[in-house]
């Protein structure tokens, strides 16, 4: 059997700690660096900081292959390829921080035995950039795919590796490779252009499909049909497909919101006008605020009423807020004068203080105590199990549910004396 290649992995959030984990896990010796100490100290403990599921598992299992430091210079030792997974967050103009990728490039010198492979999602054109700049030094584009709550799965079983590199760079990029070969995924080699492209063009397709699925909900509540048979029927096309057809209170998290406004961006600083996407943004934006209408057709005024909000996170499965709906909704339920209750089995405490003053419950019935009404946020299953006909209604001041992910069984819900709004239905 071939030796297997040591990796490092330069930022250990979401991408990096999940990339380092699963190379381990394939067999590689892995250091993983970060310049947060706390951070490093937990994870050498073996205590995750993120909740995705398997994650913790896979960290415990290969802790004799994983190596966490803050060290730089004991990574370069040891590794050759150096995975890049730093945040590159928007600055005030709309354009991508690089700043803590130029950081790690600084404390790289100008080796040329090592080789930057940039999992980190970077404007189109950053890694000719580099290569200019750097000739010496290998550079290969290698963007994840990953979905926070099924990251680990998806690493294991990609869809696709791709892999960018220029002519000087293919000795790496064939490593890279071969770093994969155990996963047996199509592998896309291609120009470090196109790889940063086919990231950024990704997501925005997929935000892109939820924005329409959602338009149609909403045209579909004025005509009396229901989105989600619209969507089955939609699906059941190959050349559409099910996935991303769930209507629902819009996106949020990590990737979309920031992937599709740099593809926008960089679309504008070339003078061209991204209209689809523009659409795509603000049709997200006003899918998040449609909730406040619902509950004043039901309520009228919101003021002095007591709103339940279920679920935290952006999507099941996961503990991240960033750009989550629940945000948007406390502050506008806190606008319109109601009083908030939130729960989340896992995200709450994160929110703490990013809500709105809306006070955070200890359990999902804490939440509806006295609620005038309860809005689905995020589709946790657990929300699905409560006793609605019971004790959730027993609890409730108002019977009123506002299905923000079409998740609860309409039906009964219905039966048992509720007041049901959905999406698109």
């Amino acid at each position: 059997m071939a030796e297997k290649e040591p990796i490092g992995v330069i930022g250990v959030g979401w991408v990096g700690l999940v990339t380092a984990a699963c190379f381990a896990e394939l067999g590689h010796e892995v250091w993983a660096r970060d310049i947060v100490e706390e951070k490093i100290e937990s994870l050498s403990r073996r205590e995750v900081p993120i909740h995705e599921p398997g994650l913790p598992e896979l960290v415990t299992r290969n802790e004799a292959r994983l190596h966490f430091t803050t060290d730089m210079a004991e990574t370069l030792a040891h590794a050759r390829l150096l995975f890049v997974c730093v945040d590159t967050p928007p600055t005030y103009s709309g354009d991508a921080d690089l700043s803590r990728v130029e950081a790690v490039l600084g404390e790289l010198g100008d080796s040329s035995d090592h080789a930057v492979v940039m999992k980190s999602t970077v404007p189109v054109g950053t890694g000719r950039s580099i290569q200019r700049r750097r000739p010496g030094t290998g550079y290969v584009s290698n963007p994840e795919f990953l979905k926070e709550g099924s990251a680990v799965e998806d690493f294991m079983h990609p869809d696709r590796v791709v892999i960018g590199a220029e002519d000087a760079s293919e000795q790496f990029a064939d490593r890279v490779q071969a770093l994969y070969d155990p996963l047996d995924a199509p592998v896309v080699r291609t120009d470090v252009p196109s790889a940063e492209m086919i990231k950024l063009a990704s997501n925005a397709f997929l935000a892109t499909k939820i924005s329409f699925i959602n338009e149609i909900a909403n045209v579909s509540e004025e005509l009396g049909a229901d989105v989600t048979e619209v969507a089955r029927g939609m699906g059941l096309d190959e050349r559409i497909g099910p996935r991303f057809l769930q209507a629902g209170i819009g996106y949020g998290g990590s990737c979309f919101p920031k992937d599709v406004q740099a593809l926008k961006q960089l679309a504008g600083n070339t003078g061209y006008h991204f209209q689809l996407l523009t659409s795509v943004i603000e049709v997200n934006e006003l899918q998040k605020r449609r909730t406040i209408g619902k509950l004043q057709k039901h309520l009228g005024s919101l003021a002095g009423k007591q709103v339940a909000l279920l679920g935290v996170a952006f999507k099941p499965n996961t503990d991240d807020i960033r750009e989550a709906t629940s945000l948007v909704l406390s502050g506008r339920l806190a606008g319109e004068g109601a009083s908030v209750r939130v729960y989340d089995p896992v995200a709450a405490r994160r929110a703490d203080g990013l809500l709105a003053g809306a006070q955070i419950a200890e359990s999902a019935l804490d939440a509806l105590d006295g609620a005038d009404a309860a809005v689905l946020v995020t589709e946790w299953p657990e929300f699905r199990e409560l006793d609605w006909a019971g004790a959730v209604k027993e609890r409730m001041r108002t019977p009123l549910v506002v299905d923000g992910r079409n998740f609860l069984d309409r039906a009964s819900l219905v039966a048992a004396g509720f007041t049901y709004e959905g999406i698109g239905r």
